[in-house]
């Protein structure tokens, strides 16, 4: 089935701020998922954009948010002090979506959105109620031993990989050993052909990618 979709800015002025982007439809949803973007990007993204579309005309609302890094600063990655506080923005998030009445809600992103939405959970035990990490970027190009696994032997939320087959932050067989190390529920969703934008570069859409994910995700919450 399919809902009317809208989508409206959102803007909570807490410390650290939330601001992004609701999608919200017809349906009287009660499930939820925050979305945020990679370390060069901001919540426009496009794969943020297409995925939260397709998440919304199917009976879920989405927020796609700017981490409080990108909100000081419209450019740029993070920088090394950031992380704490955008995962600060992440957690915000989520009361927020609470405040509005959603119950069920998931925490995902693209690359280090991702990484730091998974830090989170590791964290703070129950905070979301799935994860849905999109190219996890587990460790820099080229870098193979510099892996960004420090916090998976803590991480017990269920957790939804989505990692494309030529992500230079990630092989397959990478990803498959690193998940090991997580106690909670794992699956890996494999992109055939992808690089670490999913297919999402510049004007190039994976048009059939979002249901791909929906269906996987969906299937993986039951």
């Amino acid at each position: 089935m399919s809902y009317i979709a809208h989508v409206e800015p959102f803007v909570r002025p807490c410390d650290p701020p939330v601001r992004g982007f609701l999608h919200s439809s017809d349906a009287a949803a009660t499930n939820a998922v925050i979305l945020t973007h990679g370390a060069g990007s901001n919540a426009q993204a496009p794969l943020l954009v297409a995925l939260a579309e397709f998440l919304c005309s199917n009976g879920f609302a989405v927020l796609r948010c700017d981490l409080p890094y990108r909100q000081s600063r419209p450019y740029g990655p993070p920088g090394p002090g950031d992380a704490a506080r955008d995962r600060a923005g992440l957690k915000n998030a989520i009361a927020a979506l609470r405040e509005l009445g959603y119950s069920g809600i998931s925490l995902g992103g693209h690359s280090y959105g991702g990484r730091q939405a998974s830090m989170l959970c590791a964290e703070v035990q129950d905070l979301a109620g799935a994860l849905l990490l999109l190219s996890y970027p587990l460790h820099p190009p080229r870098k193979p031993e510099q892996l960004r696994t420090q916090h998976f032997t803590g991480l017990r939320t269920p957790t939804l990989f989505v990692s494309g087959t030529k992500d230079p932050f990630a092989s397959v067989p990478e990803i498959e050993q690193a998940i090991k190390q997580i106690p909670g529920k794992t699956t890996l969703l494999v992109v055939e052909g992808a690089g670490h934008d999913l297919g999402f570069k510049g004007k190039a859409r994976r048009e059939d990618l979002p249901a791909t994910i929906l269906e996987a995700f969906l299937k993986f919450l039951r």
